[in-house]
């Protein structure tokens, strides 16, 4: 069994494959203030509430944003199974065709995006990432990723407005039944929601205008569901886009 985990600035995504078949996909919290052994004991955890035996893991994948985790985490694994995990990088398979300049700098988590649309989707491809941050890349014709942007994620946009803006208070991030709020709470609702979908349309209309071609467009992450459903664009939805980036990426290089 494949263990694969995605350290992200808010939470640690963690799923376990048996072949090809994902048997569950669980979360942590990140916190840099938690030491190898912290993270060990609830890895072992979250595998014994799932049913799956410490001894059946033989390999492991992990992408971070997180450079402190990343070496935490890749601890806590050897500890566990014995081994370290596969760590992500821009240089970790051959076949990567990164084009941005400064391909170094490329987030292990957009690696991780990029191999699993590109093996499980048609080219050109545009991938939406709806975490802490929302990453928008681009995957031209030619299998090659190109570059995208970053905006600031819906959840960090709601607690800074309504942080700074003495009259607003949190809310739940429900889809309101009008786009022309009726009171605060829906307003705000609009605007998050709503206001984001038509921010993703009119992003990717811009990128394929830029390219000269239309793309598929796929979008995961933890507000992707509530968010593309209120896009005027089809926006086709993976919740397991990274995991299962990582499971491609762990099975080529073994190949290699």
């Amino acid at each position: 069994m494949l263990l694969a985990l995605d350290v992200g600035n808010t939470n640690v995504t963690i799923g376990v494959y048996d072949g090809d078949t994902l048997l569950f996909v669980s979360r942590m919290a990140t916190d840099a203030s938690r030491m190898e052994d912290q993270y060990a004991i609830e890895l072992r955890d979250i595998l014994s509430l799932h049913q799956v035996e410490r001894e059946s893991i033989t390999g492991a994948a992990l992408s971070s944003v997180v450079p402190k985790l990343t070496e935490y985490i890749s601890a806590a694994v050897k500890k566990l199974f014995g081994f370290r995990p596969l760590v992500v990088a821009y240089d970790t398979l051959d076949d990567l065709k990164i084009t941005i300049r400064h391909p170094e700098t490329t987030g292990p988590d957009l690696i991780a995006g990029y191999v699993a649309a590109r093996e499980l989707y048609s080219c050109p491809c545009i991938v939406i990432d709806m975490g802490t941050a929302t990453t928008i890349m681009v995957i031209d014709k030619e299998g090659c990723m190109r570059g995208g942007g970053i905006i600031p994620g819906v959840g960090i946009s709601l607690d800074a407005l309504t942080s700074r803006a003495a009259l607003l208070s949190s809310i739940g991030l429900e889809t309101p039944e009008h786009v022309i709020g009726r009171d605060t709470v829906e307003c705000l609702q609009s605007g998050m929601l709503y206001g984001t979908a038509a921010m993703l349309d009119g992003f990717c209309d811009r990128m394929e205008e830029e390219l000269g071609y239309p793309c598929r467009v796929v979008a995961t992450g933890g507000l992707a569901g509530q968010v593309i459903k209120n896009c005027r664009r089809k926006v086709e939805l993976c919740d397991t886009l990274l995991l299962d980036g990582l499971k491609l990426i762990y099975e080529k290089k073994q190949a290699q």
